[in-house]
């Protein structure tokens, strides 16, 4: 059973045009490395790792234990994150016609994302942070598992094109806080993993500069996306360890929408 064949059915990919952007007050928690320097074997971000004036945190403590413990499998294209390395050409090649558009940039260019600013939350090991360098865009990277940025570096710094990314070991919201904005806001396969969907959703406006896109993707909420997504690839294919998904978190296409609404960003 091939799981890039039934991407289309239980990836919903859809493009969040902001219309707002705020900035909040500078905190010091972010742990930030690039190839000047080198990542130290510090713990991840806890939910409680915060100072008490934060805002509210959309980290879930079993989750961050989860990918940490595969944290080092991320490029290899034959392990738990093998549906992730089979979703990327299709992931990416919606990116770059959706940012094309809506930049009014050359979809012919080699490196269309040239002078764009884009985050990528949840950026794992990097499988599409590097993508997006090569394609021209100053690009940021942030997990709140320091093991993924570790890992994401590591590999970077094996490209010249790639060394330049920002990584960042902290999160969403504490990048709000330290008033960041960009043009562009990746969240991919992220929002089923978070605490509260809504206060997520939020920092994601937030980060996105007035007249930006936002890209969101997760798996739909249908019976189709419990046989592949977690029978298939957790318990016949073993793609990914069991319990990496729980069906009650994912999220309907019309639930992300209202959700989307009530924070403030357009979808189109």
């Amino acid at each position: 059973m091939a799981f890039n064949a039934t991407i289309n059915a239980i990836l919903r990919h859809c493009r969040f045009l902001n219309s707002a952007n705020s900035t909040l007050h500078l905190t010091n928690n972010t742990r930030c490395f690039s190839h000047a320097s080198s990542p130290s074997p510090s713990q991840s971000f806890k939910a409680n790792d915060k100072d008490p004036h934060s805002a509210p945190s959309s980290l879930k403590d079993n989750e961050l234990a989860k990918f940490a413990a595969i944290s080092d499998t991320w490029w290899d294209s034959e392990g738990p994150f093998k549906p992730l390395h089979l979703m990327n050409p299709t992931r990416l090649a919606f990116i770059r016609s959706t940012l094309c558009r809506h930049f009014k940039r050359d979809p012919y260019s080699t490196r269309p994302f040239e002078g764009l600013k884009i985050v990528d939350v949840g950026c794992g090991g990097g499988i599409l942070s590097e993508p997006l360098a090569r394609l021209g865009a100053t690009v940021t990277g942030v997990d709140a598992v320091e093991k993924n940025i570790k890992i994401a570096q590591l590999h970077a710094d094996l490209d010249p094109t790639t060394s330049t990314i920002e990584y960042c070991c902290t999160t969403a919201e504490k990048l709000v806080e330290e008033g960041r904005t960009f043009d562009a806001v990746m969240a991919l396969e992220v929002i089923e993993h978070v605490a509260n969907p809504e206060e997520f959703c939020k920092s994601l406006a937030a980060l996105t500069n007035p007249d930006g896109a936002t890209v969101i993707s997760t798996i739909n909420r249908s019976m189709r996306a419990y046989a592949t997504a977690i029978v298939a690839a957790e318990y016949i294919l073993h793609w990914l360890p069991k319990g990496t998904h729980q069906w009650s978190t994912f999220l309907t296409p019309e639930e992300l929408a209202m959700i989307l609404h009530r924070t403030g960003i357009n979808v189109s």
